[in-house]
């Protein structure tokens, strides 16, 4: 544990981080963290954020400060950024493609840090469906929120079957309407994100047809609203480090990380089970390894006429050393 801790301090080059914005306040003139009265965090129903909500490691962090923490909870990336881009929220986690859709739309943010997904994501069916490959999804209503992690597993996982994205049918839906589509036959496939991915499976006996990582290498993101990164980098940078501490003790507590995303969401804990017992919690920065796996993404996006211009992920990722 104290390797793992030593190295995710490495990564995530707190001590740079901190004292790097500490000098840029003064250079810039930029107000300090202690005109910083509240810090809003926008979470999901899964990851470490919620466990970090569970256990207050912000607020007992930021409470000798008299900063306060707000929780706004989305039910997915889309959404959340959206509001993180008008101001809303400040700090957030989202899968892959909606940081994507975001930056193509001009949004206000940045990218903080990243994770690895290893598990946790796919593409459902039916349990009798007669689709059994991705290419039996040709002329298949595929439902999966537009601008999610989902949409690019759903494009990735065609191409890995030589179809295009017209050979399928997007039915766009958020995961608590996508739910009751799939248990219905409204839709033929479903591809979503734990927990949604495990109520999937266990409550509507739904198969996995393909898992995310047999297709392609997905990270998700700590995104921040630009200002906020800006003005305020030293809380970011704390912010970012106490989300990681508590991915150090959610990789090693698995069964206490399932009861706690139970405690805050309302998914019932046989869910979360599954969902805990499959993730990957650890975070670190946004290295050229993710970064070029991301344009990759994005590249394909625009290629596919999914975003209007092409994006260079690069030119939103923080840079916390210089603020």
């Amino acid at each position: 544990m104290n390797v793992i801790r030593r190295d995710f301090l490495k990564r995530l080059f707190a001590t740079t981080a901190l004292v790097g914005a500490s000098s840029q306040l003064h250079a810039q003139n930029v107000p300090p963290s202690s005109f910083l009265k509240e810090i809003r965090i926008g979470y999901q129903k899964t990851g470490v954020l919620v466990i970090a909500r569970q256990q207050a490691v912000l607020e007992k962090h930021f409470a000798t400060k008299a900063i306060n923490i707000k929780w706004v909870e989305f039910t997915s990336g889309p959404p959340l950024l959206e509001a993180m881009s008008v101001g809303s929220i400040d700090f957030g986690a989202v899968g892959d493609s909606p940081p994507i859709f975001a930056q193509a739309a001009n949004a206000n943010i940045v990218y903080s840090a990243g994770q690895r997904i290893t598990n946790g994501q796919g593409i459902l069916v039916p349990q009798h469906s007669p689709i059994r490959t991705i290419a039996d999804l040709k002329n298949r209503r595929v439902g999966f929120t537009k601008g999610s992690s989902a949409h690019n597993i759903v494009v990735q996982t065609l191409e890995k079957a030589g179809l295009t994205y017209s050979d399928i049918t997007p039915i766009y839906l958020t995961p608590p309407d996508a739910g009751p589509a799939f248990a219905n036959g409204s839709i033929d496939a479903w591809a979503v994100w734990d927990p949604y991915f495990a109520i999937g499976e266990k409550r509507q006996q739904g198969r996995i047809l393909i898992n995310a990582h047999e297709v392609t290498k997905s990270n998700s993101f700590f995104i921040a609203n630009r200002d906020f990164a800006r003005h305020q980098p030293a809380a970011l940078a704390e912010v970012i480090v106490k989300i990681g501490e508590a991915a150090i003790w959610a990789e090693a507590n698995r069964g206490s990380v399932a009861k706690s995303l139970a405690d805050v969401t309302g998914v019932p804990l046989d869910i979360q089970t599954v969902a805990a017992d499959r993730a990957s919690f650890l975070i670190g920065a946004i290295t050229d390894d993710i970064i070029e796996t991301q344009q990759g993404v994005a590249d394909r996006f625009h290629k596919l006429g999914l975003i209007p211009r092409p994006i260079a992920v690069r030119d939103i990722v923080w840079k916390p050393a210089q603020g």
